[in-house]
C-alpha cells in the first residue's frame, strides 16, 4: 500500500514594511487551522498584521485553486511564520548637532496550506457505523474521591 503525499502549496510576501514581531503574534494565531477558520481569525484581528497575512492567505488559496487545483475550503494553515528582512537605517536630527538612527524593519511572510488529512465529511462513512456511533454505551462508574478522603478524615 503506498502512502499517499499530501501536496502543499506556498505563498510568500516579501519585504513587508512592518516589525517580525509583530507580524509573529498574528501567525500563531492561524497555524495548524483551516483556511475558513483562519480568515474569520484574521478579520476580527485587531492588529495591522493581520490585514497583510490574510493578504499572504489569500494568495496561497489562489495558487491551491489555480495551479493544483484544490478546493480552497478543504486546505489547512500547514505552516505560517515570517523572517526578518533587511533593516532600512533613517537618521533624524536631534538637538545640538546630534543625530538619532531610526529602525524601519521589515519582514518576509510565508504561508504554507496542506489538504486535510482524514476524510472530509462524515458521509464518507458508512451508514450503520454512522448509527452505531451515535447510540450511547452504558455509563461508567466512577469512584468517589470524596467519600475517600472523609473517610481518611475520619479516622484522624
Amino acid at each position: 500500500m503506498a502512502t499517499a503525499e499530501r501536496q502543499e502549496v506556498k505563498a510568500v510576501a516579501r519585504w513587508v514594511r512592518m516589525s517580525p514581531r509583530k507580524a509573529r503574534l498574528v501567525t500563531e494565531h492561524i497555524r495548524g487551522r483551516s483556511v475558513p477558520e483562519a480568515r474569520t481569525v484574521l478579520a476580527f484581528t485587531p492588529r495591522a498584521a493581520a490585514r497583510e497575512i490574510e493578504k499572504v492567505l489569500r494568495s496561497a488559496v489562489a495558487n491551491a485553486e489555480a495551479n493544483h487545483n484544490l478546493d480552497g475550503d478543504q486546505l489547512v494553515v500547514s505552516a505560517a511564520y515570517v523572517d526578518e528582512g533587511p533593516v532600512m537605517k533613517r537618521w533624524r536630527a536631534r538637538a545640538r548637532g546630534r543625530a538619532v538612527r531610526i529602525r524601519k524593519p521589515t519582514c518576509h511572510i510565508t504561508v504554507l496550506l496542506a489538504e486535510r488529512a482524514g476524510p472530509a465529511t462524515s458521509a464518507a462513512r458508512k451508514p450503520a457505523e454512522a448509527a452505531e456511533a451515535k447510540v450511547p454505551s452504558e455509563p461508567k462508574k466512577t469512584p468517589k474521591p470524596r467519600a475517600k478522603r472523609e473517610a481518611g478524615k475520619k479516622e484522624e
